[in-house]
């Protein structure tokens, strides 16, 4: 069971609800499905908790459904601009809201619940475009840039799908406020990680890797650290067909080429100060083409074993920079369970314990469709779920849109 109430003061409210009611809260537990579908590109998590009016969240059951190629290659030609995109686009929209179904109608089978059980879906939708604080800036009208960042994602043909209130969109609200828009992770990992006597670091690895950093008495900070499984999973299904290093068995057999892992480490988004995010707009493959033209009689694993130890030393660099006093390093998402990259954050961080979130209650592959059921549940009872501390927004918002079925 994880507790999250004694940290987002969720309090007690006197009405209840049987189906979502923007205007109620919750007085008895309900169940939120969390859907999420990461930069890794591999598929769509989801999640059926129960959550009641005191914060508890109990994870009932965990469904994951992959993409199959051709929809992958779709999504990856997207991250760049080419020909009728916005066409493309919201025919991927709708296939993400298809997949997104999927999981759902999967989670209600194994959990023996109906549509009518569950109060509402958290759906992030697949993230293709990150660029937030960029473009329509204008100094002279005293006018900041917002940017965008872009989820594609179909909430009412979702909604329609599954019989269920969807709630999406969570990163906008935040871009309008002067935010980051992401990570918008941190606020759950401090309900479910937090400890009330020492600093914990909470490291997620998926297809971007991101940091929070959870002190005792003081602001959560979070932020995206650069790469985590998106260059080491596509150079890996490039050269071996498998879409992602099962265990970091290939990386640990190649050697890392300390002149390559060099000219990684100079990307200038590394050293940028948090509030900062990124995405597959900066990691991508035409980023990785560009540091091997001097590399290319390199052995292909010693590139996966060198592009390992470079999201291994990025993640553990933030680490050191702005969790120096933490005892403990937990880490989620698919990057917790490739055994060689969590050996090589041990050894950059040997003081350190680093440790798979299912040590601490949650398993890697739950925690962020985990944290979007918990979004969706702040959403309908008009609680702010951003952290300003950690995107650099003005303040607190409420994020999320609202999506009856």
């Amino acid at each position: 069971m994880i507790e999250l109430g004694s940290r987002f003061n969720l309090l007690p409210l006197n009405s209840t609800v049987s189906q979502l009611d923007p205007l109620s809260a919750i007085k008895m537990t309900a169940h939120f499905i969390g859907l999420m579908s990461g930069t890794s590109l591999d598929g769509a998590d989801g999640v059926l908790a129960e959550i009641d009016d005191l914060g508890k969240l109990v994870v009932k059951a965990h469904a994951f459904v992959p993409f199959d190629d051709p929809f992958k290659a779709s999504l990856m030609d997207l991250n760049k601009s080419g020909p009728d995109e916005l066409h493309r686009a919201a025919l991927a929209g709708n296939q993400i809201a298809r997949y997104y179904a999927q999981v759902v109608h999967e989670l209600l089978r194994v959990s023996g619940l109906n549509a009518n059980h569950v109060c509402a879906i958290g759906a992030h939708g697949q993230t293709v475009r990150h660029q937030p604080l960029a473009f329509d800036g204008d100094p002279v009208k005293k006018q900041a840039a917002v940017g965008y960042t872009l989820q594609l994602n179909n909430p009412s043909l979702l909604a329609e799908l599954t019989g269920i209130d969807v709630i999406a969109d969570f990163r906008s609200r935040d871009l309008a406020a002067g935010g980051q828009g992401a990570p918008l992770v941190p606020a759950f990992h401090q309900g479910v990680f937090a400890q009330d006597d020492t600093t914990v670091a909470v490291l997620n690895i998926g297809g971007i890797s991101n940091l929070s950093v959870l002190k005792p008495g003081n602001l959560v900070t979070g932020w995206d650290c650069g790469p985590g499984n998106a260059l080491i999973d596509f150079w890996c299904d490039t050269h071996t067909g498998e879409p992602f290093d099962r265990n970091g068995a290939w990386a640990a057999s190649g050697q890392v080429n300390a002149p390559l892992l060099k000219a990684f480490l100079e990307e200038p988004f590394l050293l940028k100060p948090p509030p900062k995010s990124t995405g597959r707009d900066l990691f991508n493959p035409v980023w990785l083409a560009g540091h091997l033209i001097n590399f290319s009689n390199l052995p292909a694993n010693d590139v996966q074993s060198t592009l390992t130890e470079f999201t291994a030393l990025t993640c553990a660099a933030d680490v050191k920079r702005y969790a120096l006093e933490a005892k403990t390093l937990i880490v989620c998402g698919g990057g917790a369970l490739n055994k060689n990259l969590m050996d090589r954050l041990a050894q950059h961080l040997p003081q350190l314990t680093v440790t798979p979130s299912d040590k601490k209650g949650l398993p890697p592959l739950q925690v962020e469709a985990a944290a979007f059921a918990w979004l969706a549940f702040k959403t309908i009872r008009r609680e702010t779920s951003s952290l300003p501390s950690v995107t650099g927004a003005r303040g607190a918002r409420i994020l999320g849109a609202i999506y009856p079925h």
